[in-house]
């Protein structure tokens, strides 16, 4: 199994390199920069198995119209060929344990439908959440604390989310 670990400056590269594998493309990766260079990172961490980087994710904070802090999920990658086989999973549950230490009340996260419901990530959840991604069957929310989105909450994402 990967060690999951927050991540480096010298393991930008690889990053940049498992997220271009793993989306088909430089978008992610190119989107991770912006929000590094913007100061939107709230964290990231990696999987590393065999001194490689094998999966990453990050999350960016969400500007809030409430005082408590919301973050958001993405991405989130593994290494094609490593896929399914457990390094995702351990990278949200990982990720999710840091968030809440670092003060997030919740997560939200434009995803993938069958995957972000196994750690508690709910479309309903996100229901009273005013966002660009607002009514999208795969925008998401998880409360780290209760009743975190029990209250109508408005969210603006970091600028490096607008195409």
């Amino acid at each position: 199994m990967s060690l999951i670990r927050y991540a480096r400056t010298a393991d930008h590269p690889a990053i940049a390199e498992v997220n271009e594998l793993a989306f088909g493309g430089p978008a992610e990766a190119r989107l991770i920069e912006r929000l590094r260079a913007d100061g939107d990172v709230l964290l990231e961490m990696v999987a590393v198995e065999d001194d490689q980087v094998t999966g990453h994710i990050l999350f960016s904070r969400l500007f809030a119209d409430r005082p408590e802090m919301f973050a958001a999920l993405a991405p989130m990658a593994v290494r094609p060929g490593l896929q399914r086989a457990g390094t995702g999973s351990a990278l949200v549950r990982a990720g999710l344990d840091a968030a809440k230490e670092f003060g997030a009340h919740g997560v939200l996260v434009l995803g993938h439908r069958e995957y972000y419901p196994r750690f508690g990530f709910l479309a309903e959840t996100a229901a009273r959440v005013a966002s660009p991604y607002s009514g999208s069957p795969s925008f998401m929310a998880l409360a780290l604390e209760k009743g975190a989105f029990d209250q109508p909450l408005s969210v603006a994402y970091p600028d490096a989310f607008t195409p």
